[in-house]
């Protein structure tokens, strides 16, 4: 069933509980004319775009461009002044990664994936758990308090609670930050793998040269509107600071 619009950037989900099998280029969310102001400052004007299933969005544009202010409003965290938001997923299958990691630095890496999996309605096993730390490696630190972890590895426990959850819709907030290469190419592996399980995935990036390959659909803000909207092989980058 498809979800409502709510205006204002609210977004309204299917009614369902299960997990719902989406057929790769189904709308999962849309943004419909989306403006956003802070005070008196105009951040969004008429922002239309969509992310479908089994592809990535990338969102690009410079600093103070809007990109981070636009995934909060697409993934309900935060209200469009004007506009709205349809969503198609339920919320238990949503994930956002964004700057802040959100950990509890005195439990460990294990019992942070046990507690955020348990507020998602799940009950992770230890196996499972296990598998998650391993596939963003770190499954030699998992009884470490997160509290002692590089911002790097705080960053790839962030991506294990996201992976925990095997989304239907994932939204990214510069998820490389503070990344090594080795683990930037880990993560857009597993945007590839989120993408190959039917996932639409709205991915904010500062590294758009590397990023760009791996996406199907571009965002690019400027001057509070878009300044395109479409396929990544037609988006021109050059000149692009980002």
């Amino acid at each position: 069933m498809e979800a409502g619009v709510r205006a204002a950037g609210g977004a309204s989900p299917d009614p369902g509980h299960g997990v719902v099998r989406r057929a790769s280029g189904d709308v999962l969310v849309e943004a419909r004319g989306l403006g956003k102001f802070f005070g008196s400052k105009l951040v969004l004007r008429g922002v239309d775009c969509q992310a479908r299933a089994g592809e990535a969005l990338l969102v690009v544009g410079g600093n103070g461009a809007g990109k981070t202010t636009l995934l909060k409003i697409l993934a309900g965290l935060s209200r469009a002044t004007a506009g709205e938001v349809v969503t198609r997923v339920a919320p238990e299958r949503c994930a956002y990664l964004g700057h802040a990691t959100f950990q509890y630095p005195r439990l460990s890496a294990s019992a942070n994936l046990l507690f955020w999996g348990r507020m998602y309605g799940l009950s992770p096993s230890a196996a499972d758990i296990q598998a998650v730390l391993a596939r963003v490696g770190l499954s030699r630190v998992g009884g470490e308090p997160a509290g002692t972890f590089s911002r790097g590895m705080a960053q790839r426990l962030n991506l294990a609670r996201v992976f925990l959850i095997a989304p239907s819709l994932v939204f990214l907030d510069e998820p490389g930050t503070g990344l090594d290469p080795a683990s930037q190419g880990l993560l857009r592996a597993e945007i590839e793998n989120l993408k190959s399980g039917g996932a639409a995935v709205v991915w904010v990036s500062h590294h758009l040269s590397s990023d760009l390959p791996f996406a199907e659909q571009v965002l690019h803000l400027k001057d509070a509107g878009a300044a395109y909207f479409g396929p990544a092989s037609g988006f021109d980058a050059e000149g692009l600071s980002c």
